[in-house]
């Protein structure tokens, strides 16, 4: 039989605050355990929470960048559960009336463009956090993270893959990032995903039972999580037996899946309204505040740069990816004066290949876009070769001089002068008689070999078109 697998996201964003969504508690990351959680995040007697505004501005930002529907009244509700991290017996999230409705957000698989559903996206506060290791057979709990901003965003059942789904939740990631809603930073939890996925027979339009694998932070998991998932639910059916609803725990060091719980309902939470916070109104006045703060979206910025630079769709995909890698891309362009390709091949390859080796973003290049564009300056005006580039940008990247103080105190200066070129030609064609009869008896490969050996001479400071000009010139058949 063959099985078709159906997979919905459910994506918890941190909220990029300075302080928690109810109280005025910091959200820094890394703090010594239970020093950032205050009277309200503990639920202590007596104590109220405040919304913090700014949370329903990054969530209406949100919202208007997928093309959803923005409420005009959201509720928040109590979500009742008994967990040792979750200090006031409930979570005040979200539930019938949420911030975010209906939008969607498009994706590309193998050149494929497809549409995926966003259901909805609701504020709500995040939980302490459990330590199983160092506390010899006892749990330890830091509240800290207790009272964090998140928006949850929840996606349509749209997914036919692993592969669709690590290409939504890729584009979410870039998307929040690029609103400055959100840094994104899966190690730190700020970026975290729960996959509901269920398998039927291909055709069959009912659902199938579907397992939640929870709280997964790397897209790399995410993928091989549902994979492996998906082998088992099938092995499952075909012998005979039949899916349970649970949430399931992802284990990366044996590759399987793992029961953790029976699958609530909602109902098994027992929501009700808040009676602590009132009804949230988006006005007009915010909307249109809101509106005015978008800035130029991914896929917007992507098409741009295809137009405008004339990129491949690859090349400006990768260039637009950050808003920070494309800001660098665009100030190279213009503090060089250099074409748009080159640029590109020179951030694309070069420093993207340095930076994804030492495990760096662009915000930590050791080379910022003016010293670059010193570089690719010289290369234009023929002060240095492309190959005699590579060397000096080497030498960028341990240290903090530019490129015309590399070039002057190594000694790189290309040679233009057509004279000297000719006399290191003329010697290199007396001391290699047979390799002038083999070209002028038609062995053009031959030619390269001249090439070869006056780049060597001149230790690579050779213009490369005075070269083939005057070799040309000299081997005449």
């Amino acid at each position: 039989m063959q099985w078709e697998t159906v997979i919905g996201l459910e994506i918890h964003t941190q909220l990029a605050t300075k302080s928690k969504i109810f109280s005025g508690a910091a959200t820094a990351y890394g703090a010594e355990p239970n020093t950032q959680a205050c009277a309200v995040d503990l639920g202590l007697p007596g104590v109220l929470p405040v919304l913090n505004e700014e949370v329903v501005r990054m969530a209406v930002k949100f919202g208007f960048a997928i093309d959803a529907e923005v409420a005009d009244v959201s509720v928040f509700a109590r979500k009742n559960y008994f967990y040792p991290d979750s200090p006031k017996g409930y979570q005040i999230s979200q539930m019938d009336h949420p911030i975010v409705g209906i939008g969607h957000m498009d994706i590309e698989v193998d050149g494929i463009t497809k549409r995926i559903g966003v259901t909805r996206a609701h504020l709500e506060e995040d939980a302490g956090k459990s330590l199983h290791e160092d506390f010899h057979g006892l749990t330890g709990i830091d509240l800290n993270r207790a009272g964090t901003p998140l928006l949850e965003i929840v996606s349509e059942p749209d997914m036919r893959s692993a592969k669709e789904a690590i290409a939504y939740m890729r584009k979410i990631h870039e998307l929040v990032q690029y609103l400055e809603i959100s840094d994104g930073n899966m190690q730190e939890g700020s970026f975290r995903c729960d996959a509901n996925v269920s398998i039927r027979p291909k055709g069959q339009e009912e659902y199938g039972t579907r397992t939640e694998l929870k709280n997964i932070n790397s897209f790399k998991f995410v993928e091989k999580a549902i994979n492996i998932e998906v082998e088992r639910q099938i092995e499952i059916i075909e012998n005979g037996g039949k899916i349970t609803q649970e949430t399931r725990l992802y284990d990366a060091d044996k590759n399987e899946t793992r029961s953790m719980r029976s699958k609530e309902e909602a109902n098994d939470y027992r929501y009700f309204p808040d009676p602590d916070l009132l009804p949230v109104i988006i006005s007009d006045e915010l909307r249109t505040q809101v509106r005015a703060d978008l800035p130029e979206l991914p896929q917007i910025k992507r098409q741009r740069f295809i137009a405008e630079y004339q990129l491949d769709a690859e090349t400006a995909g990768i260039l637009s990816s950050t808003k920070q890698l494309a800001h660098y891309f665009e100030a190279l362009v213009k503090s060089s004066g250099c074409d748009a390709k080159t640029c590109s091949n020179w951030v694309t390859g070069d420093l993207l290949g340095v930076l994804n080796k030492q495990s760096l973003d662009i915000a930590q290049s050791p080379i910022s876009y003016e010293r670059l564009a010193g570089l690719l300056q010289r290369i234009a005006d023929n002060t240095i070769s492309g190959k005699i580039a590579k060397q000096v940008f080497e030498a960028m990247l341990n240290s903090e001089d530019d490129a015309d103080a590399i070039i002057e105190s190594q000694g790189l200066k290309q040679i233009t002068d057509s004279g000297a070129i000719e006399a290191i030609i003329d010697k290199i064609i007396a001391d290699n008689p047979a390799q002038v009869e083999q070209y002028l008896n038609g062995k053009d490969k031959v030619f390269g070999f001249f090439v070869g050996q006056t780049m060597k001479a001149s230790q690579g400071k050779a213009n490369p078109g005075e070269v083939n000009k005057i070799l040309q010139g000299k081997l005449k058949r």
